[in-house]
């Protein structure tokens, strides 16, 4: 009966591979991977990345560099804040909601700029002591 799988074995491995696992060695068949190629890097760095908020549709770009999840946005509002106050706050709704839906932070810095983060970052937000300035000013944005 021995004899009968022998062959079987043979017939569906083969010869060789059936006469080493008869024999009980082992076969050291793999393949080696590089784990630590060049091209791979730039997904898994942070980027910090500067924007200029001139109108609503140019938020796109911001929101879709946030999802990938890898970009820490700072946003220049100047622009739409001196052409557009009713979008400004639009724009500003829409980073919000964003930033809360990928669990990141959003937060303002001087009169002019804001900061957008994603998940695996937060902004430091410090309290002030009455009659103290604290530089920069960093604003919290309520809806």
């Amino acid at each position: 009966m021995a004899g009968f799988f022998s062959k079987l074995k043979e017939k569906f491995v083969g010869e060789d591979i059936s006469s080493e696992i008869l024999e009980g060695s082992k076969r050291e068949d793999y393949v080696e991977l590089d784990a630590g190629e060049k091209g791979s890097d730039i997904t898994s760095k942070v980027m910090v990345r500067p924007f200029v908020l001139e109108d609503f549709e140019s938020i796109k770009e911001i929101l879709d560099s946030l999802r990938e999840g890898h970009t820490i946005a700072l946003i220049n509002i100047k622009a739409l804040k001196e052409k557009d106050m009713v979008e400004l706050k639009r724009a500003i709704n829409k980073l919000k909601k964003t930033c809360d839906a990928i669990d990141g932070d959003l937060a303002g810095f001087g009169d002019d700029w804001i900061a957008a983060v994603p998940s695996f970052a937060r902004i430091h937000r410090t309290k002030q002591e009455q009659g103290e300035k604290q530089v920069p000013e960093v604003t919290e944005f309520e809806e």
